[in-house]
């Protein structure tokens, strides 16, 4: 899994960057700024039909990046900066990924969620969840008072580092990050699968369908709420209660994907061996976390296949002052999920 046939470092492997030239983020900002006037909302209907066609508007270098992102997969996460956030225009942080911003805010926060889904969409589909934020395409990540200690966006704990939504055989390909205000510079982990090296035997258990990853708690909460009251048994809690065994790598032997989300994970009852190799990845992929403070503007893009990601503790005032991000996941086959779909066209899953 460890190699090094181009001669970049292991930093360079996990992360690449790519500075916006002053220019560039000029036009960038009023691309999205005239796009999201055009349409009021970052996620209405006719813009994401149109926005793998929009995004075609932006600066070269970064269209040329995302596609070498996406096809040769150089880096298991990516960092563009420069994109210009007026700390003053967003006004304060949420207190509740639910807030609805200020009309004399919506504007500004409508570009930038836009310059997001544009760069999303050159990557592929977004799509959301049923059971995260009502079925949003687009969330708010802020600390929340009700939530400090959970395990989730909302928490101010270490988020333990993870594949995003690594309990669904239809979680995202990418997630996409983007930095609106963090004056804490809190950091996001990441950990790269192609900087693991560990023993053969554990490889070779680990490809294997010996392990059982369960659905959050954020998850399994709203799924219950779903469908209380009726008889039914929401999809998420059955994963919850019967695992479906899964392997934690997968695809090529030489170098492979992973899946892993040791907080929610085992290995199966009785299977020390499974557990030892288990044991032995966290411990290399916990050694090799880098970390990245994501300040205002900066967007990051992390392969769901490649990377795992986390954040580390923080304290928050909840005086409108604290970290805030934008988040979108994306899927490069919308299609694989239909059966967790109501029609063709939407993008939420169950």
């Amino acid at each position: 899994m460890k190699g090094n046939p181009t001669g970049t470092t292991a930093l360079e492997r996990t992360v690449r960057y790519l500075d916006l030239s002053s220019i560039d983020a000029k036009d960038v900002d009023t691309l999205t700024r005239n796009i999201a006037a055009d349409h009021g909302s970052s996620t209405a209907p006719a813009l994401l039909a149109a926005a793998a066609g929009l995004a075609q508007r932006f600066p070269q270098s970064l269209v040329d990046e995302l596609r070498e992102f996406r096809l040769t997969e150089p880096a298991a996460a990516l960092v563009v900066r420069g994109l210009r956030i007026d700390d003053a225009e967003i006004g304060p942080t949420p207190m509740d990924w639910r807030e609805t911003p200020a009309p004399d805010r919506a504007a500004a926060l409508t570009a930038h969620e836009v310059y997001l889904v544009l760069v999303a969409s050159l990557l592929g589909d977004i799509f959301g969840w049923s059971t995260l934020q009502n079925g949003r395409l687009l969330h708010n990540v802020v600390p929340m008072p009700t939530e400090q200690r959970e395990q989730s966006g909302h928490g101010t704990v270490k988020l333990e580092w993870h594949t995003e939504d690594g309990f669904h055989p239809h979680r995202c390909d990418y997630l996409l990050l983007l930095g609106v205000r963090n004056h804490d510079a809190v950091p996001t982990t990441v950990s790269s699968i192609d900087e693991v090296d560990i023993a053969p035997r554990h490889r070779e258990v680990l490809a294997e369908r010996r392990f059982l990853i369960r659905p959050d708690n954020e998850h399994v909460n709203r799924a219950r709420a779903l469908v209380e009251g009726t008889d039914q048994v929401h999809t998420i809690e059955r994963m919850k209660d019967s695992p479906e065994p899964s392997a934690v790598l997968f695809g090529h032997p030489d170098s492979p994907y992973l899946r892993i989300d040791p907080a929610f994970m085992t290995a199966r009852p009785g299977d020390p061996e499974a557990a030892e190799a288990l044991d032995a990845l966290v411990a290399v992929l916990d050694a090799n976390l880098t970390e990245i403070a994501l300040g205002a503007g900066d967007l990051l893009v992390v392969d769901n296949y490649k990377a795992v990601h986390g954040r580390s503790e923080f304290r928050a005032r909840f005086d409108g002052t604290d970290r805030w991000l934008k988040k979108v996941i994306v899927t490069r086959d919308l299609r694989r999920s239909r059966h967790y779909r109501a029609a063709a066209h939407e993008r939420v899953l169950l």
